[in-house]
């Protein structure tokens, strides 16, 4: 059994660790609340250009619009994909990264004219290390999802979709489905598909474009884009939060059932210890009497 100062010693590192654990949860705690507000706030503006756009196509439905075309004539095996993928800048936040990677991985291995576009640092040293080539980084995003972040990567990845240098666009994030669990997953953001413009309220507005409904559309597009990439980021980086939340209460657990193991054989030494003094007392005054 180990002395009653080895541990103590692994005592007091263990309520150090469970300090910052504690400390981290709280931290990610306050970061996810934000960032969900802040999405709450804009999310009314980026509904509002979706029902613009079902009212453009209503009026108008057969609209050619290249960010609809979902260029049927391209072989499945020629297509050019294009793949975001959204990790942390961090670990400590248990499989939050991994599935992502995972994921991505398994994506990419379906074809073979694949392009890389990486947010946060944990999937940019991975895919390094794994030597793919990485065609864009958008760095210091995973952890400050601002609309301007989402302005620049939507810019990017419009333009190269213009030039038909991409077919398809994938954003591959993390999605929290409740509270308290969160899922990989992949959404195709290019081209868009009419159908996910129809889901609506009932009614119909009875507006005008000018200078012309196509022309409305060129300009309500990549703003809607805009809104979609803003609400991934923002979901990605609210459910890594919600992952280290979970990582670290967990870590906060096991810290506790430690020091109550640790506390039990810490009196148990002591207790021994304690014993140990008495014999001695008493056998050295036996030996006294003798």
């Amino acid at each position: 059994m180990a002395n009653m100062k080895e541990i103590h010693s692994r005592m007091k590192s263990i309520q150090d660790i469970m300090k910052i654990t504690n400390a981290m949860y709280l931290i990610s705690s306050s970061k996810m609340k934000k960032a969900r507000k802040n999405l709450l706030a804009t999310r009314p503006y980026f509904d509002k250009l979706k029902s613009t756009i079902y009212d453009i196509l209503l009026r108008a439905p057969h609209i050619h619009q290249i960010y609809f075309n979902k260029r049927e004539e391209i072989k499945y095996e020629d297509r050019k994909r294009g793949y975001i993928v959204i990790t942390a800048d961090k670990g400590l936040a248990g499989a939050y990264n991994h599935n992502v990677i995972k994921l991505a991985e398994e994506e990419m291995a379906k074809g073979v004219k694949n392009k890389l576009f990486l947010i946060g640092q944990v999937g940019r040293q991975y895919f390094l290390r794994k030597n793919y080539v990485i065609d864009n980084e958008f760095l210091y995003t995973a952890q400050n999802p601002t609309m301007h972040s989402a302005r620049e990567i939507t810019e990017t990845i419009i333009d190269l979709y213009a030039k038909r240098e991409l077919d398809d666009v994938y954003v591959i994030y993390t999605k929290m489905i409740t509270s308290m669990k969160v899922e990989a997953e992949i959404l195709q953001i290019l081209p868009l598909e009419r159908k996910k413009f129809e889901r609506r309220k009932a009614g119909y507005s009875h507006a005008s474009f000018y200078p012309s409904p196509s022309e409305v559309m060129e300009h309500l597009v990549p703003n809607f884009m805009k809104g979609v990439i803003y609400s991934v980021l923002v979901e990605a980086y609210s459910s890594e939060q919600q992952s280290r939340m979970v990582a670290m209460e967990a870590a906060t657990t096991s810290a506790k059932d430690m020091l109550k193991s640790l506390t039990l054989m810490y009196n148990r030494a002591r207790q021994s210890a304690i014993t140990q003094e008495i014999t001695e007392i008493v056998s050295g005054a036996n030996s006294l009497k003798s």
